[in-house]
């Protein structure tokens, strides 16, 4: 089940950390495990792959939001960032989430301006006094109607008094999905002897697979863990994104110590991950490029490419592109009960990154050497932080805490496929002017937090704070270096259809948050309400400037309705909103009890510098959920409206998306050791496109911002949109 656990014996003051509540199959409706953040207040997904969606808090996202699966700190190493933390763990595998939104008390927070997600697989269980073995278990399997999805899980432990050994695995795969009406007019891929019908969504196919074995050993109040986890992830398209992923692989060992003592609790964590990541054209998407394959139309004007051979000058097989990154990480936490009043905690944390990004030749443009998109990037971390928690009064609560995190960053020298700046490709002049920088940069970050809980009496509480968050930038933003327009639309970690470029001299976001949550609530929470109005301001925001390539300059007219090279700038936004939620008892009759729950989120993003609307925030959304429970039935209809969005970024050129209502069915049947799980998602089959899902470029001649073949509509203005309709079905049987 997922929901909180204390992390302290004092209550936890975690400003607008709300509990995620467990859909009745969290693998039912979905294999991506982000999407279980879905019905927590103020947090929405950027759509990605179907598997990697990336999670916002607030209107921040991905890197600006610190990300821990079983207490380690992984890091996206792909420049889409296809393979995120949370992509490595199936969401059969999540024992409990917690969410830190905006005010994040400096034990849990660092490197980040959002707030702070933690992801926690099952702790390991032992048999109980007197009990010689402890075997228990879990098979699951789903089936979802409209892309075909299928997939499986098990789970196994076997424990004594002392000793826990744990298996977990999951495996999912799926095809394309379809929208709820047609989207588009052209069926061509790129490919000869493959289209696509106009309802279906190309390039949002997957196969994924995630395997942990587990030991732990228990010896009165130390508990020490070992965990071994690996990921095979043989295919991942993308609909957002030019390219996609062919090849995920992650190796990760994590150890851990924990100890209950008399004056407090001591834990300990070191922990290493190996990925080994590779992109290419999927099956959707143009693979042959070049005079020999057809041009930059395809054979006969229809945006095939023809094979060819050998690769030339003249003619690319694809576009292969391969990551590795290499994460090293260590932590010690002390919590140190000074009175029955008093905690402080205490705490250190080391993290190594390394990451290397090239492309090989493949013909055509990429030739005849290789890319360097990132040459041995090192991001190291060391943090040191102080915590306060006391609780003044049977009203009163407060905690303060100060942060300091020494962040390090590098990259070596680049080359680009040829030293050459042939057709205004600038190769050459872009890689001697990267090169001739100092790469090595050195940021001193300051994080602090102060928060407070006010019980009123037993219907009310009210916390409150300010919070300070510094987050340097990462390897992509700083260290990725060509304007040439192929190369940058490689870069995007956001799925706009843009291309991005680094900046050597970004400094380190800084975010002032202030917030609030009123928590109304029967004494035994029966029903409730609560209300988040929160107020963030961000000087040195992250965002971007259009480039002219040509001049090497920041564009001073923006280009309108296509797509462009963006190049990562220093600029200040501010970020404001409301979060709504609630739930109450309707009736309980002889026919089971009924209730109600609700959610509504409002965030406004702007851009201080420019004026410019801030890059995909969800506009105005609710939630109402009409729950039924009857003997061993669960039930639930959910309504989900969401507004028009019409606040768009103007320098990406983002676009606009109409508002919509889905209508979602789900029940389950529970036996003691068995529970069938049936839903309809998207009831009506409705069409509607994904605020968040960026822009379509799932199929076709994608390498370029030329348009999709003669005929079609231009792939600048089409977004992706989102499934319809869902037969899904799920079994879990425990033993």
């Amino acid at each position: 089940m997922i929901a909180y656990a204390d992390e302290v014996a004092l209550p936890s003051i975690e400003v607008r950390a709300e509990k995620i509540q467990e859909n009745a199959a969290s693998s039912l409706n979905t294999s991506d495990t982000t999407t279980l953040l879905e019905n927590e207040p103020g947090v929405s997904l950027y759509r990605a792959g179907g598997v990697s969606s990336l999670p916002v808090i607030h209107g921040l996202a991905d890197d600006r939001i610190r990300i821990k699966v079983d207490g380690m700190d992984l890091i996206a190493s792909c420049p889409n960032h296809m393979n995120p933390p949370l992509s490595y763990i199936d969401p059969s595998n999540v024992e409990n989430i917690k969410v830190f939104a905006g005010i994040t008390p400096v034990s849990v927070g660092g490197d980040s301006i959002a707030g702070t997600i933690l992801v926690n697989s099952a702790s390991p269980e032992f048999a109980k006094d007197g009990q010689d073995l402890l075997i228990k278990g879990q098979i699951g399997t789903f089936y979802r109607s409209n892309n075909d999805a299928r997939g499986g899980n098990i789970s196994v432990t076997y424990a004594t008094e002392s000793l826990n050994v744990n298996y977990s695995g999951a495996i999912s795969k799926a095809d394309n999905y379809s929208a709820g009406s047609n989207f588009k007019r052209s069926v061509v891929t790129g490919r000869i002897g493959n289209t696509l019908g106009l309802d279906e969504v190309g390039s949002t196919a997957y196969e994924t697979q995630n395997h942990t074995l587990g030991f732990a050993v228990k010896s009165g109040i130390h508990l020490m863990e070992a965990k071994l986890g690996y990921q095979n992830m043989p295919e991942q398209l993308y609909p957002n994104q030019r390219m996609d992923l062919l090849n995920n692989e992650q190796k990760r060992i994590n150890l851990r110590y924990l100890g209950d003592l008399d004056w407090g609790k001591l834990e300990a964590r070191a922990y290493h991950e190996k990925v080994d990541h590779f992109m290419d054209f999927g099956a959707d998407k143009r693979y042959w490029y070049g005079g020999a394959s057809g041009g930059n139309t395809g054979v006969g004007g229809s945006g095939n490419g023809q094979p060819c051979s050998p690769i030339s000058a003249t003619c690319a097989a694809g576009m292969p592109m391969y990551s590795e990154g290499k994460t090293t990480g260590a932590s010690i936490k002390v919590d140190i009960k000074l009175t029955q009043q008093d905690v402080l905690r205490l705490g250190t944390e080391l993290q190594q990154y390394r990451l290397d990004d090239w492309w090989t030749p493949s013909g055509a443009m990429m030739f005849p050497g290789t890319f360097t998109n990132i040459n041995n990037g090192e991001r190291d971390r060391t943090a040191l932080f102080a915590e306060w928690e006391k609780r003044l009064s049977r009203q009163w609560m407060t905690q303060a805490g100060v942060r300091y995190e020494h962040v390090k960053t590098d990259a070596g020298h680049v080359t680009g496929y040829a030293n050459t700046n042939m057709m205004s490709s600038n190769q050459l002049r872009d890689s001697v002017a990267f090169n001739a920088k100092s790469h090595d940069k050195t940021d001193n970050n300051w994080d602090l937090t102060a928060l407070a809980r006010y019980t009123r009496d037993t219907s009310m509480d009210v916390d409150f704070g300010f919070a300070r968050k510094v987050r340097s930038p990462n390897l992509y933003e700083r260290y990725t270096w060509s304007t040439w327009q192929m190369a940058a639309l490689m870069n995007n970690t956001v799925g706009d259809g843009n291309g991005y470029f680094g900046n050597v001299d970004l400094k380190p976001e800084k975010a002032h948050t202030l917030s609030a949550t009123f928590d109304w609530h029967a004494t035994d929470r029966e029903w409730e309400f609560k209300a988040t109005p929160f107020y963030t301001y961000v000087t040195d925001y992250i965002d971007a400037v259009q480039w002219n390539s040509t001049t090497n300059t920041a564009r001073t007219t923006l280009l309108k309705d296509q797509f462009t090279v963006l190049r990562y700038t220093n600029q200040s936004a501010r970020l404001y909103g409301l979060n709504l939620s609630g739930r109450m008892p309707l009736a309980q009759t002889g026919a089971g009890l009924f209730a109600v729950k609700g959610l509504l989120n409002y965030t406004r993003g702007e851009n201080r510098d420019t004026g410019d609307d801030l890059y995909n925030i969800m506009p105005l959304n609710t939630k109402l959920t009409l729950t039924h429970n009857y003997d061993r039935w669960d039930s639930a209809l959910e309504l989900q409206m969401v507004k028009t969005k019409n606040n768009v970024s103007d320098t990406r050129n983002e676009i606009k998306t109409p508002g919509y209502s889905l209508v979602n069915l789900r029940s389950s049947y529970n036996w003691k050791q068995a529970r069938l799980d049936f839903g309809i998602e998207n009831l009506f089959d409705k069409a509607y496109n994904l605020p968040l899902g960026g822009a379509y470029v799932g199929q076709g001649t994608t390498m370029t911002t030329a348009l999709v073949p003669t005929g079609s509509v231009p792939l600048w203005g089409t977004a992706v949109p989102g499934m319809g309709r869902s037969v899904n079905v799920g079994l879990t049987i425990k033993y």
